[in-house]
């Protein structure tokens, strides 16, 4: 937990210093890219986020003009959420300050190879299902 909250700290600080969003309206963006549009509950499922931390980060990204809503045709109640052509470059301009923060925390600490192992240890435990353990 301590090793995943520095870096994403040092994350964070690279994006502010490169004047862009925090890192969760990458997350969201990514998302959206992989299997948008979704709907706020599927976009809460797949960033394990509180449901009232959503509705305002989608308010907050939604503002800026890098998100829209839509509403279902089937159901007025539900809505889409989709990335607008903003969105998606601002997603790809976080994307090399995002990898190099990562870069830099792991290369000043581990070899390639330790790296890999990590990479692929983590990448068994993330395709776990919840269930599992």
């Amino acid at each position: 937990m301590r090793a995943h909250r520095s870096t994403l700290s040092k994350v964070e600080r690279a994006l502010r210093a490169a004047d862009l969003p925090p890192l969760e309206w990458y997350d969201v963006l990514l998302e959206l890219e992989r299997g948008g549009p979704l709907r706020p509950r599927d976009l809460q499922d797949r960033l394990l986020l509180a449901q009232y931390n959503l509705s305002r980060l989608i308010d907050r990204m939604a503002s800026a003009g890098v998100v829209e809503r839509e509403r279902c045709s089937e159901d007025a109640r539900c809505q889409w959420v989709r990335a607008t052509p903003k969105g998606e470059a601002l997603r790809k301009s976080m994307w090399p300050i995002y990898a190099g923060a990562i870069r830099e925390a792991v290369q000043s600490k581990l070899t390639p190879s330790q790296a890999r192992q990590i990479g692929d240890l983590l990448e068994r435990l993330s395709s776990c299902p919840a269930t599992c353990g």
